[in-house]
């Protein structure tokens, strides 16, 4: 990298810069425009697939690799390439969609290819929304699969599966299974990757390839699935509307997400504290 930062935050999305469906808010971009003036790395860290965070990060000239698939894929949005992703191994892929494809389980699935969609899926019209009025090339490519997938001699690479209400039993069973990563990260959403696949683990790696110390590391969010970027960041900030989890690994805590307590955090604690760094 040639360019320098002084500090690197890292924000999910989805009830911490904006409501899930709509644009960022004025104020937050305005944030984040204050932020890149005092020579932080901003990115966003989401549970989303690389496909789905384009047309922001395109907004807010992210101009550093994005953590997408709960840590599970640094993404380079500009090209729209991922710059490196945990994936699933072939045989353990396999196994999980036949155990979750003969439960009809509501699974859709994430790859460097596009987001495929299992028979029971339910996410289809939220990929849709997201496509609606982008040029095809910005568009997330969507693939209907079932039994018959399995087939293939190859399989495409994934790096995450999202449930969507599944039962407790079956999220106890996967949770139980060592190579996996199992995560909530919102109300009925529950986020499974390979092992060590976390928000966490991608913002130290993050700050690592920026050349930026990890004591000069920030992030912020409202759901389990932040936990662990909370933790691992120096200084980890929850939204107001946040969990219990998350308030108790912060730091800091700003007001919620529709009163723009992203950008209070920015202005109040996140600046200051940059601005005192040597």
């Amino acid at each position: 990298m040639t360019k320098k930062y002084k500090a690197l935050l890292a924000a999910d999305m989805d009830y911490t810069l904006l409501a899930p469906g709509k644009d960022i808010p004025e104020g937050n971009k305005e944030a984040i425009r204050a932020l890149k003036e005092s020579s932080v790395a901003f990115t966003i860290a989401t549970g989303r697939s690389s496909f789905l965070v384009g047309k922001f990060a395109e907004d807010l000239g992210i101009d550093v690799p994005i953590m997408t698939s709960n840590g599970g894929s640094l993404f380079d949005a500009a090209a729209r390439k991922q710059f490196d992703s945990m994936d699933f191994e072939d045989s353990k892929i396999r196994e999980l969609l036949r155990f979750l494809m003969s439960r009809s389980a509501d699974a859709t699935l994430y790859s460097d290819e596009g987001i495929f969609f299992t028979p029971s899926s339910s996410r289809r019209a939220f990929v849709n929304s997201y496509n609606q009025g982008l040029e095809p090339s910005k568009q997330s490519p969507m693939i209907d699969i079932d039994m018959d997938f399995l087939e293939k001699k190859k399989l495409p690479n994934f790096n995450k599966i999202l449930l969507i209400s599944a039962d407790s039993k079956l999220i106890d069973m996967l949770s139980s299974d060592k190579d996996l990563e199992v995560i909530s990260s919102a109300p009925n959403l529950f986020d499974v990757m390979k092992k060590g696949a976390t928000k966490g683990n991608a913002l130290l790696s993050l700050a690592d390839y920026l050349d930026i110390p990890r004591e000069n590391t920030f992030a912020i969010g409202d759901s389990d699935n932040d936990i662990s970027m909370i933790e691992s960041a120096r200084y980890g900030i929850a939204m107001g509307n946040a969990s219990e989890g998350v308030k108790a690994a912060a730091s800091y805590i700003t007001a919620n997400y529709d009163s723009l307590g992203f950008a209070k955090a920015v202005y109040e604690y996140i600046i200051p504290l940059v601005n005192s760094f040597s």
